[in-house]
Parts: C-alpha cells; sequence; structure tokens
C-alpha cells in the first residue's frame, strides 16, 4: 500500500498564453467544453475561438489572456476532477494571475465570478500602462541581494521572486533601463526585456489596484476549503478578508514564488502538479525544491498521466 503523499495544485500566470490552448481538451472532454462554454455566455463574447485560434495579437492582450489562462487552468480541472473524484490536493498557489484560478480550486470563489475579476483587472492593468507606460525584464544569475539593492538605487522594483538567479523586475522606462545596466555590472550573466508596456507588480498599479478594490469588495468569496497559498506573504489565505486584501495588494507587490513553494514543500508537500498552459511553473518549482516532484497537466496527453502524478 502507498503512503500518503502531499500533493499541491500549482496554477500558472501570464505568459503561459498560446494560439491553441485547450483546442484538445475541449474536443476530449466534456466537462471541459462546458467551463469554456461559460466563458463565453459570461464574458459575451467568443473566448474560445480566441483561444483556440488568436490571433496571437489579440490573445496576449492582458485583458483577453487573464480570462484565457483562468480558463484553461479551471477546464483542465474539471477533467481532473471527473477522472479523480477522491482525489483532492493538500495545497493550492498560483502564480500572480494563476492565484484566481487556486481560489476557484479551494472552492473560494465560483469560477464566473472568477472570470469577471480577472476580465475587470486585465482592464484596470491595460488602463494604467496606456496611462503610464512601463516595462519589465528578467534577470538571470544575479544575487538576490545584489538586484534588491540594484532597484533601491535605481527606483526599479521586483515583480517576481521566480527561481534562484530567475528575477523578474518592473518600473518606469527609463528607472528599468537604469536598472538593467546597472545589473549586469553587479554580476547579472543575462538581461531579457520583456514585450510588455504594463509594469505589472510595481508602485505603477497604484491606481489600478485602487480601482480594482471596488470590484474585489462587490465580489462574494468564500474561506477556501484547502490551504490557499499566497503571492504577497507565502503564507496561507484562511478568511475572506485575507483573500480580498491579498488580491488588491496583489497588483503592487512581489510575487513571492520562491518563498510560496518553499513553504508548501516544508509542509510535507512533495509532489506539485501545475494545472493550465504550458510547463514554466513546473521548471521554476524544480530548481527551488530540489527533491520534489513537479509535473504539468494542461493537454490530453498529460491529462492520461493524471493518474501516475498523484
Amino acid at each position: 500500500m502507498r503512503g500518503i503523499v502531499k500533493t499541491a495544485f500549482i496554477f500558472p500566470g501570464q505568459g503561459s498564453q498560446y494560439v491553441g490552448m485547450a483546442q484538445d481538451l475541449v474536443a476530449a472532454y466534456p466537462h471541459a467544453r462546458a467551463i469554456f462554454d461559460q466563458a463565453d455566455a459570461t464574458l459575451g463574447f467568443a473566448l474560445s475561438s480566441l483561444c483556440f485560434t488568436g490571433p496571437e495579437n489579440d490573445l496576449t492582450d492582458t485583458i483577453n489572456a487573464q480570462p484565457a489562462l483562468l480558463t484553461h487552468s479551471i477546464a483542465a480541472l474539471r477533467v481532473l476532477q471527473t477522472l479523480r473524484p477522491d482525489f483532492a490536493p493538500a495545497f493550492v498557489a498560483g502564480h500572480s494571475l494563476g492565484e484566481y484560478s487556486a481560489l476557484v480550486a479551494a472552492d473560494a470563489l465560483d469560477f464566473a465570478d472568477a472570470l469577471k475579476l480577472v476580465r475587470e483587472r486585465g482592464r484596470v492593468m491595460k488602463a494604467a500602462g496606456q496611462k503610464t507606460p512601463g516595462a519589465m525584464a528578467a534577470l538571470i544569475g544575479i544575487d538576490t541581494a545584489a538586484l534588491e539593492s540594484v532597484c533601491a538605487e535605481t527606483g526599479a522594483q521586483i515583480a517576481n521572486y521566480n527561481a534562484p538567479g530567475q528575477i523578474v523586475i518592473s518600473g518606469e522606462k527609463d528607472a528599468l533601463t537604469r536598472a538593467v545596466e546597472l545589473a549586469k555590472t553587479r554580476g547579472a550573466k543575462r538581461a531579457i526585456v520583456l514585450a510588455v508596456s504594463i509594469a505589472s507588480h510595481s508602485r505603477l498599479m497604484e491606481n489600478a489596484a485602487r480601482e480594482f478594490a471596488n470590484a474585489v469588495a462587490a465580489t462574494p468569496f468564500r474561506a477556501p476549503k484547502m490551504p490557499v497559498v499566497s503571492n504577497v506573504a507565502a503564507q496561507p489565505l484562511t478568511t475572506v478578508e485575507e483573500i480580498r486584501c491579498e488580491l488588491v495588494a496583489q497588483l503592487t507587490s512581489s510575487v513571492q514564488w520562491i518563498k510560496t513553494i518553499e513553504y508548501i514543500a516544508a509542509q510535507g508537500a512533495t509532489k506539485f502538479i501545475e494545472i493550465g498552459p504550458k510547463d514554466v511553473l513546473a521548471g521554476l518549482i524544480r530548481r527551488i525544491a530540489k527533491d520534489v516532484h513537479a509535473v504539468s497537466i494542461g493537454d490530453v496527453a498529460s491529462v492520461k498521466g493524471f493518474g501516475e502524478a498523484v
């Protein structure tokens, strides 16, 4: 008899979308089709067509990418739940936008309400980027303390602590340019300026956060049925008030992904299942926690391996 293995469900954020996402899942599984049908009806346009056939420029627009990623993740989750109705993870977490998928998985938020929230989140973030364009860059190979010092000196801000040696910074374009150049002199092996004009997880999102707070306050939440580990504090969210505060603070705060995975692993979780498009988070998890098993499930082939994953 196998021993009890603690498993965490993990949900991806922006950057994992691609044209064709979830198309095979929807063709193969009625529960996935039902989720996409619900998304189309809730949003009032054919999100499914945008996911399946693009165009890519429209899909990557943050106002569309956010509900697309949520919908793909929840479609895959519902398929897994029908295949293994007896199975529940010990923890859930999501990277930035993925935190909404985690809240749906923990039954703290209805899918339709999550869709409306992330659509609004995308709208206010896009508007903030249009009013005050920003920039983001991924820094590879630089010590965390050194990069934090660089940000303090230049006015940039750390957006994502993704994995050891991989950190994303964010801020005004001039500040980001200065930070990238200074980081190179402080040991960064590589700097990749991202193709975005929105400075996510930075002070440039303060107005967006204030506006978004109204939508969060109007949305019904429930206490989660399992621990949802926070992006901001890397601790479980246990009350509705904590969830509301988290979702507003998240827009201007760093994503503490390293600490999130370290926390979950420290509680005894040894298997991490990324649910949604691509496998970005599984790769990061393997770099953060060396002794855990991480897999990604988001298409028909990977769903068929779900039994072995749990």
